[in-house]
């Protein structure tokens, strides 16, 4: 087994890594991995309904899908991340086997995790780790969370969806008690020398294992996914599943209702509906917005080709996006 302790946070290349080496390797592979702020969604998850746009932006957090199923996690600088790569692909679904070596990691700190649920660890009732897994060929990758000093606000705030109404069939993210790994320890360590503990754990209980570190032409494929696949608007958000969205927005001019049907992000149908004057038809926008990307800078484009007072009278571009987007 390969053993490769990765040192870039950057959540779009981290991702990308874990791609390539499943489909490119041959060997068994155990990979630790860090990630700065950002929001990480599932592989069949609708980005939208399970951000807190507002919060997103205004924080500059990156939202990246993942190939796995399952719903979404934050990741920040005190979580760890960790990714099995197995060729025998009768572990698919076989969240035990991939989670116990670090239960048994954390016995050694006088720390007792448990298995619980469909794919979660816990310690005294509280989340610390979530699995998800995905199959390729004959073979299975998993990949968990590990909490240890991450900064659980803002966990709470990225994926504090506002209210909106989406109605889909995407996988739905799960909300639990969560809880950080170095509020259990005994004796103190930082998260660095925790990743070491757990690298050095599976160097020692496994046979044939070696280290591995990344090449050069390694990571010139691996920046080649990033910018064909893993930081685009298409993968992150217009993979999402077809899904409708229904918001209100009241502004000085009075209330709009917002009512979109969207398919793999592409705006199909979309209309608008209150109280509010104009002295042109709105259908106008409604047509011109038709077939669009559902996303803010193409919807800025758009709308700032014309004069939207004419339409709603008292509002903006800005006001009208926030609107489109979900946003209150």
């Amino acid at each position: 087994m390969l053993l490769i302790y990765n040192e870039k946070t950057n959540p779009y290349f981290n991702l990308a890594m874990e791609e390539y080496l499943l489909k490119n390797f041959d060997e068994d592979m155990f990979i630790l991995w860090r990630n700065e702020r950002s929001v990480i969604v599932g592989k069949n998850q609708n980005t939208l309904s399970e951000i807190n746009l507002d919060y997103i932006k205004e924080n500059s957090i990156p939202v990246v899908r993942r190939q796995s199923g399952g719903g979404a996690v934050f990741h920040d600088l005190g979580n760890i991340n960790f990714t099995f790569i197995s060729n025998n692909n009768d572990n698919f679904n076989n969240f035990k086997r991939f989670t116990n070596p670090i239960i048994e990691i954390l016995k050694t700190l006088d720390i007792n995790a448990e298995f619980s649920g469909r794919n979660d660890l816990l310690i005294d009732g509280c989340k610390f780790s979530g699995n998800a897994q995905y199959n390729y060929k004959n073979k299975v990758m998993h990949h968990g969370t590990l909490l240890f000093a991450s900064q659980i606000s803002d966990l709470s705030n990225a994926l504090k969806v506002k209210p909106m109404k989406f109605k889909d069939k995407s996988v739905k993210s799960v909300k639990a008690r969560v809880t950080n790994i170095s509020e259990h320890l005994k004796v103190p360590m930082d998260i660095l020398e925790f990743k070491d503990l757990i690298i050095d754990y599976l160097y020692k209980t496994n046979t044939d294992t070696k280290y591995y570190t990344l090449s050069e032409l390694d990571i010139i494929n691996i920046n080649k996914l990033v910018e064909e696949k893993y930081n685009t608007w298409d993968w992150n958000f217009g993979h999402s599943p077809k899904y409708a969205l229904y918001n209100e927005l009241k502004y000085p001019g009075g209330n709009v209702e917002f009512n979109l049907n969207v398919e793999k992000g592409i705006i199909k149908d979309i209309r608008f509906f209150g109280d509010f004057f104009g002295k042109c038809d709105i259908s106008q926008i409604e047509n011109l917005l038709l077939n669009t990307k559902h996303e803010e800078e193409n919807l800025k484009t758009i709308l700032n080709s014309i004069n939207i007072n004419d339409y709603f009278l008292g509002a903006d571009t800005d006001i009208l996006i926030s609107g489109i987007m979900g946003v209150k």
